[in-house]
């Protein structure tokens, strides 16, 4: 799909006029809106005015999901984009989608452009390479969940606004006197599936899914119906009925509430920190995410959400040349350290972490550096490098259901739970048998 167009070319061949070389169009489907999808705008007209050789052009196509989707029918029409932003849950699918992506190793390689992939941070690689190292898709906007607290309506509760918030145990402590002092929302979160579960489960290093959580093969199944997930789910039911927990959504739309000040506390990606410092008008901060004080070797380390960007097959030598170039561009550390500073997602390289350390950064903006010290600050185990299962987004939907039984009253977390399992279980059966 070769796409060369240039302003002028057919006026330019009426006239008898050689037209000037074309820029190689480089089409990049992405599931970004608001502020993040400013942002990327930024960056890709920052690239596209760096060179004339290539034209990046940008492209939403609706959630995460729905691009995921796009891009699959696409590709069956043979109209595949260059560049697909999938998000994490979707990696397995791409792995698995034989024929329809070109590994990133292959196209830097092909290049013939620098490409050190020892250069990116391993907590964040390392979840999109294979088993011996090699990079699949580039690790574009990766986040990790945190805790976005409203100092002024911890302090409206005649509570301390920098008090300690790191355990649970603290965490409903708080709640009751939010509670008590008439907040409408002391507690609200995003993406519950991957803050409440997934992420829950590797911070107190439990297996969210057998064969290390679908690293090692195909033939897993899930367990995160153990001791700490019910207590945790239990919990929170408990709270919702209580009125200190207000489940908002299954995606982000508790982040509207809580930046309009609504809402006390907020588990939300560390990305959310672009739109909380462009609209709140409160005093906020960011926490790290609390964990359970009696789960013995809490806290682990967090475990990486977002998105990566996967190059589909089908291109010309010279589109990937421009793909190769574009991601080059991506990973420097000038433009990596302005998006992880703009943003909130992690640096994707050392140097951008580096960068935004020495420029004082991390000193001005307290909390900033808190997802990087989550993800890094302990090696992690086969129970919390991520998680890597099929049909995932379909299971995740499965476990979003399961837990708004919690938050209505109509099922026990240990019910929830269980039958999510045995749900999800059967979409793994169904990707397995289908991956043969």
């Amino acid at each position: 799909m070769k796409k060369t167009i240039a302003a002028g070319v057919v006026a330019a061949l009426l006239s008898g006029v050689a037209p000037a070389s074309a820029a190689t169009q480089i089409d990049f489907w992405h599931a970004f809106t608001g502020r993040l999808a400013e942002l990327l705008d930024e960056q890709v007209a920052k690239f596209n005015a760096s060179q004339s050789e290539y034209t990046v052009v940008a492209t939403a196509k609706g959630n995460y999901s729905e691009a995921l989707n796009a891009g699959i029918a696409a590709f069956r029409a043979g109209q595949q984009p260059d560049i697909l932003q999938v998000f994490e849950v979707g990696t397995a699918t791409m792995m698995a989608a034989k024929g329809a992506v070109k590994p990133v190793y292959e196209v830097m390689k092909e290049s013939g452009l620098p490409f050190d992939q020892s250069a990116y941070l391993a907590a964040v690689a390392g979840y999109y390479t294979t088993t011996d190292g090699q990079m699949l898709s580039l690790p574009y906007n990766s986040s990790t969940p945190v805790l976005y607290v409203n100092k002024d309506a911890l302090k409206a509760a005649g509570l301390d606004p920098e008090m300690d918030l790191s355990t649970w145990e603290q965490v409903g402590t708080a709640l009751d006197a939010l509670k008590e002092s008439g907040s409408k929302c002391p507690l609200t979160t995003a993406w519950q599936s991957w803050i409440q579960l997934e992420n829950l489960s590797a911070y107190h290093n439990v297996p969210f899914a057998s064969q290390e959580n679908g690293f090692a093969g195909l033939d897993t199944e899930l367990e995160f119906n153990g001791p700490v997930q019910t207590k945790h789910i239990e919990t929170l039911g408990q709270w919702a009925k209580d009125g200190k927990f207000i489940y908002s959504g299954r995606r982000n739309e508790g982040g509207a509430p809580f930046r309009a000040g609504e809402c006390a506390l907020f588990t939300e990606s560390s990305a959310g920190y672009a739109g909380v410092k462009k609209e709140a008008t409160f005093d906020f901060a960011i926490r790290p995410l609390p964990y359970w004080s009696d789960v013995e070797g809490a806290p682990q380390n967090t475990i990486i959400g977002g998105a990566s960007l996967w190059v589909m097959e089908g291109q010309t030598p010279e589109e990937y040349k421009g793909v190769a170039a574009f991601f080059n561009f991506l990973s420097s550390a000038e433009i990596q350290a302005k998006w992880h500073q703009d943003t909130g997602y992690l640096p994707i390289t050392m140097a951008a972490y580096e960068a935004t350390k020495a420029s004082g950064f991390y000193d001005e903006n307290p909390g900033t550096d808190i997802a990087i010290i989550q993800m890094t600050g302990k090696a992690p185990t086969p129970n919390s490098k991520g998680i890597r299962l099929g049909n995932f987004d379909q299971v995740r939907g499965v476990i979003d259901e399961e837990l708004e039984g919690v938050w209505n009253g109509s099922k026990s977390a240990k019910d929830a739970l269980d039958t999510a399992v045995t749900r999800g279980n059967e979409l793994l059966r169904r990707f397995e048998q289908a991956s043969r």
